[in-house]
């Protein structure tokens, strides 16, 4: 398929394509007159990486995990790096827990202060 199909089927634009080719965490054959061409397999791949980039990796660090992805080739040393940022993952999904709890806290203050017409300061914790 070409960049504007991958990009219309993934919801990523051109631009982005470009941008995970440059660096190296997506390939593209090239036609006789230099047009990209993905194979079906690229759809997965995209969703992948822009699943990685929303959980805080790097661009650096994706492209270190892709022969994982890819073909099942994995070290000791890639292990324990995914092991690694994994762990930041769980680290952030607590932090954002917390986070969304004390929001719901201060909704429900608020909300009370609406219907009482008190005030809608609220105590919080750290």
């Amino acid at each position: 398929m070409r960049i504007g199909e991958l990009a219309a089927r993934t919801g990523v634009s051109v631009r982005a394509l470009r941008y995970y080719e440059e660096q190296k965490l997506l390939v593209a054959e090239r036609s006789t007159s230099g047009q990209r061409h993905y194979p079906e397999s690229a759809i997965e791949q995209v969703q992948l990486i822009q699943q990685l980039y929303a959980a805080g990796l790097s661009s650096r660090t994706i492209v270190e995990l892709m022969p994982c992805v890819i073909d099942g080739r994995a070290t000791p040393d890639l292990l324990k790096r995914l092991a690694a940022e994994r762990e930041q993952v769980d680290r952030r999904i607590t932090d954002l827990t917390h986070a969304r709890d004390r929001l719901d806290s201060i909704i429900t203050a608020a909300h009370d202060s609406v219907l009482t017409g008190a005030s809608c300061r609220h105590e919080t914790t750290a």
